[in-house]
């Protein structure tokens, strides 16, 4: 192990190589060295022609993170999960600047695996019957190309997926500190990501990994359950300066964020300004968790993350929530902190919970939909000339044994207020999200919602089931009138329920959201 400046690792990058870069979405992301080698690009030209790889792409939806890196010339090909924190990359895609590839968080997590064990690739039915399926866009998400690095096979006669591997020649990643011995430790991460997995990939590949680190300490300073990456896997180690080393794009550092669970009083601050629209989804979301006796969780990012919001406020615990990057209990952390938890009971690291989601773990979902289509379909990845990526949505929607989809019936403008224990829609979104057609199918329903004891649909205005194919209208919202507001904003069918109730009343009531607001 070397300790060398983020300037001199930018040197190590050669043109026409792959790099994969640490982190999770808003948490942890090395930004001394995505700093530095955008720097040396703009100033030399070089390197060149860059594949990077990434599970959650890491950015604060501005400049930071991996929006460095999008330069034309710096990067060629672009294989990530999930891109909504990126938009600069995602502006390349869609100019035809770059090759895009939009595969499962989940599967890039594991495709590290894969390349350290010397693998083929991730062979999965992840992905088969939505837009990732060869047999549609192949994952590819930039409209100027179909060719699709994403494989079908058939194994004894049933039909995967195969992912497939690739070397990868510099993996940066990122920890609290490294001793003496290049021993990595991160005490002071909100998760560990994939850094271990990455390491070994890159190691195996013939690589280099590059570890950015608050400090370099003595060998005895680290206990043996802080080393989290051991040191015969790090090649250099950069000591940053802290605004380079923020534990989340929202903060600095929060110590409840690597704490164990406190006291629910803990968990209160600045009160959260949430939509009234959206405020209504988290509540009548959350009460689908109440159903359940000590479910396993998972709230996606977006609206789904406001649940943990209303249920802290509420003073409820012990719910089980997790996220995708490893933390398992507390209050998943919101905006530019999604990632991390306030007061987890344990953080693992992101192969392993997605072994966990892969394999039926989560009891009941939460995610957001940009888009339905017609028999339930939902599309999250793209919408017009915005690339959010799938994440870890297809993992998550084809393993979770209930889904709950939320979402405002229309977008664009939408402005709601409630009254009386009614809700007003003072002006109606320009976006119907309710369609025909989905630009990517994310979520196939035809496959998928029959495996599922439950399905729903939660929006401000109702709530709907898929049932036998169908999206069937279970509920509706007090003040909300069936054929103008909900019928003739959707442009695909929507049947009702003989039984159609009224959303609770609690739910509208003045008191929840006092004044209108824009989504």
């Amino acid at each position: 192990m070397k300790v060398i400046t983020a300037e001199q690792a930018s040197q190590l990058i050669n043109s026409e190589t792959t790099l994969s870069t640490g982190g999770f979405g808003s948490c942890g992301h090395p930004e001394a060295l995505t700093a530095a080698l955008a720097k040396r690009f703009v100033e030399t030209g070089h390197p060149q022609n860059l594949t990077l790889i990434f599970a959650a792409g890491q950015g604060d939806k501005g400049e930071r993170g991996l929006n460095r890196l999008a330069i034309p010339g710096l990067i060629k090909r672009v294989i990530g999960g999930y891109w909504a924190l990126t938009p600069m990359l995602g502006t390349l895609a869609l100019s035809g600047k770059i090759e895009a590839h939009n595969w499962p968080q989940g599967v890039i997590s594991h495709l590290y695996r894969k390349i350290a064990a010397g693998a083929p690739g991730v062979i999965t039915k992840l992905g088969l019957g939505t837009f990732i399926d060869p047999d549609q866009d192949g994952g590819r998400i930039d409209c100027q190309d179909t060719s699709s690095l994403v494989r079908k096979i058939l194994l004894e006669g049933e039909s995967y997926l195969l992912y497939p591997t690739l070397p990868i020649n510099c993996v940066f990643i990122r920890g609290t500190r490294c001793d003496s011995r290049g021993n990595l430790s991160m005490e002071a991460e909100a998760s560990f990501h994939d850094s271990l997995t990455q390491a070994m990939a890159a190691r195996n590949s013939g690589g280099i990994v590059i570890a950015q680190v608050e400090e370099v300490c003595e060998s005895e300073e680290l206990s043996l359950n802080d080393i989290r990456v051991p040191g015969i896997l790090i090649d250099f180690v950069v000591i940053s300066e802290k605004h380079h080393h923020w534990q989340t794009y929202g903060t600095q550092y929060n110590a409840d964020f690597v704490s164990r669970p406190k006291a629910i009083e803990s968990h209160k601050g600045l009160p959260e300004k949430i939509s009234v629209a959206k405020r209504i989804i988290a509540q009548r979301a959350l009460m689908e968790i109440e159903k359940f006796d000590e479910p396993v969780v998972n709230l996606g990012i977006g609206l789904p993350e406001k649940i943990a919001t209303v249920a802290r406020d509420a003073g409820m615990q012990n719910l089980g929530l997790t996220v995708e990057s490893g933390a398992i209990g507390g209050f998943p952390a919101g905006d530019m902190s999604f990632g991390a938890s306030m007061s987890p009971e344990a953080i693992i690291d992101q192969p392993s919970i997605f072994d966990f989601y892969n394999g039926g773990g989560i009891d009941i979902a939460f995610l957001g939909f940009a888009e339905v289509g017609a028999g339930g379909h939902v599309n999250v990845a793209k919408l017009g000339k915005r690339i959010n990526g799938v994440g870890g949505f297809v993992n998550i929607a084809e393993a979770a044994r209930n889904l709950v989809f939320c979402g405002t019936f229309t977008a664009g403008g939408l402005e709601t207020h409630c009254a009386n224990g009614r809700l007003i829609i003072l002006k109606e979104g320009c976006i119907r999200k309710f369609r025909v057609d989905v630009e990517k199918i994310c979520f196939n329903a035809h496959a998928a919602a029959p495996q599922k004891g439950m399905v729903l649909y939660v929006t401000e205005r109702c709530v709907l089931r898929w049932q036998s194919g169908q999206l069937l209208l279970i509920e509706i919202a007090p003040g909300i009138d069936l054929v103008q507001d909900i019928l003739n904003q959707s442009d695909t069918p929507i049947k009702v329920s003989s039984t159609l109730k009224l959303m609770p009343a609690a739910l509208f009531e003045t008191t929840q959201a006092v004044t209108a607001t824009s989504v």
